[in-house]
Order: structure tokens, then C-alpha cells, then sequence
């Protein structure tokens, strides 16, 4: 496949990188666009906030059984979207644990909560983008999808994950098993699915046929709404990250499906 078809059917100037490790070496199967131009990753952020919570985890600063967020909820609930809450603050909400309702809120919330004198921007830096050495990220907005980076850095991020770097493996294993895996959702953009499971943090593919195409039932990752993805499979330690400069609209559940299942494709295949 060729550097000017691997971006057929995005609209605008996307760029994307399809990585795969071996032995924890990493190898990029293919790229193409300005990889390091620095872009919003939107709710992308919430696989840095994901990452970030596990390293509080390893270093016994936070337990996600801890109460926080609405009676009766944990940590977990509140990065899973299984605390109730609406997607943003003010907005209806269910008893814990009944729905999966996306919520920007009660991932900020989370955040919020272990803060304490620090700030958001300043926590994921210490936890993340330093350490990795993400230097073009920055929080710039809320951290359920407020941070900017480059392709390249949102590169980084994936070997972080799929490594694991940072964290310990049982620690990103507890990070994409599905928390309360029975309760139904809707993925935003793509409709509802029965069930729809959510690690904490990383959205999980289980048996949901989406955006995430082929890719088998444990692969994770997250999409936000400025055309951003980050799609990963710890067993096959492949993975596929891209930008854009056009936000998340009407063409990315017609191109996202089967855009992803080729780019699988060629990953395994080389």
C-alpha cells in the first residue's frame, strides 16, 4: 500500500502511524501526513488519563475501588461511565451501575479528585508526558478531552500501552478487561450496543461491530470528535493511531470501519 493510499476517504489533512512490537522492539509499518504537527486528540485524552491512574494504582496512591463520585460510586464507575452521571455536569442521571452512559463529567471528576494542590496539566505531565517523552502534549482544556499533541506523540502513547511502559502488565490488563461488563451504552456517533464494554478508560470492542472494524474482541482504544483514534491489540501488539483536521462527522462511521479492519490487515501481514 502506498504512502498516498493509506489515508484514502479522510477529509482533510489526517496523518497516521500503524506500529507493531516484537520482543518490545517497536517497528512502524507505515505513516503518512505531518506526524508532528500538533493536533486536538479530544477524547483521546482519556487513554492519557487512563495511563495516568495506573501508575497512582502502581505506586499505591489511588485504589479504583475508592469512593468518589455520586453515592454509591468508585473510581472505577467514574472511568468505566458506569457511575450514572450524564456527559456533562447538570445532565441527567441513573442509579449507579445501570447504564453505560459516556461522561466527560465523571472522568473530570475523577481527575478533580486526586488533584488535591496540583493542577490537571501539571499531574499528567508528571505521570505521563515527561516520563514517555511526549514533548509536543499538553493539557489545554479539560482532561476527559483537552489535550494537544503530535502524531508522533500519540505514537508514543500507544507503545505505552501495548509494552506496557510505566505501568505494571497486570496493571494495563486490569486497565482493558470490561468493568461491569453486562450494562448496555451507546458508543457516541455510532449508536447502542447490548453490551457495551468499557475498560477503564479504553473503550473495549467485545462483540460491537463498529468503528473498530475486524479487530478481535480484546483490542481497546478511543476516537474523539476532532477525528483522532488510537486502536490497539495487547495480544497481536499492533497498533494504529491517527489525527485529523476535520472533526468527527457523518464520514467517519462510513470510512472508520473498514479503514481500520485493512489497516489490521496489512499490520498482520508484514
Amino acid at each position: 500500500m502506498s504512502t498516498n493510499s493509506l489515508l484514502d476517504g479522510w477529509p482533510g489533512t489526517p496523518a497516521m502511524v500503524l506500529l507493531s512490537l516484537k520482543g518490545g522492539v517497536v517497528r512502524r509499518i507505515a505513516e503518512a501526513g505531518d506526524l508532528d504537527d500538533v493536533r486536538p486528540w479530544a477524547s483521546v485524552s482519556k487513554m492519557v488519563v487512563s495511563l495516568a491512574f495506573g501508575v497512582e494504582s502502581d505506586w499505591e496512591l489511588q485504589r479504583f475501588d475508592q469512593r468518589v463520585g455520586p453515592p454509591g460510586s468508585n473510581l472505577a464507575n467514574l472511568l468505566s461511565h458506569s457511575s450514572g452521571l450524564g456527559l456533562e455536569e447538570g445532565d441527567p442521571v441513573v442509579p449507579v451501575g445501570t447504564q453505560r452512559i459516556y461522561s466527560n463529567y465523571g472522568v473530570d471528576w475523577a481527575v478533580k479528585s486526586i488533584l488535591g494542590e496540583n493542577t490537571a496539566d501539571n499531574w499528567l505531565q508528571q505521570r505521563i508526558f515527561r516520563p514517555f517523552g511526549m514533548r509536543t502534549t499538553t493539557l489545554e482544556g479539560p482532561p476527559s478531552h483537552g489535550v494537544v499533541g503530535s502524531t508522533n506523540d500519540l505514537a508514543t502513547l500507544a507503545v505505552a500501552w501495548l509494552r506496557p511502559d510505566g505501568i505494571a502488565k497486570e496493571t494495563r490488563n486490569h486497565l482493558i478487561t470490561p468493568y461491569a461488563p453486562q450494562l448496555d451504552g451507546f458508543v457516541p456517533g455510532f449508536g447502542r450496543f447490548s453490551p457495551c464494554p468499557w475498560g477503564l478508560g479504553p473503550e473495549i470492542q467485545g462483540a460491537k461491530h463498529h468503528w473498530m472494524g475486524d479487530w478481535p474482541a480484546p483490542s481497546f482504544g478511543h476516537f474523539g470528535k476532532s477525528g483522532a483514534l488510537i486502536l490497539l491489540n495487547a495480544d497481536e501488539q499492533i497498533g494504529l493511531v491517527a489525527t485529523g483536521t476535520e472533526a468527527f462527522g457523518g464520514w467517519a462511521p462510513k470510512l472508520w470501519p473498514s479503514w481500520t479492519s485493512a489497516m489490521r490487515t496489512l499490520a498482520l501481514g508484514s
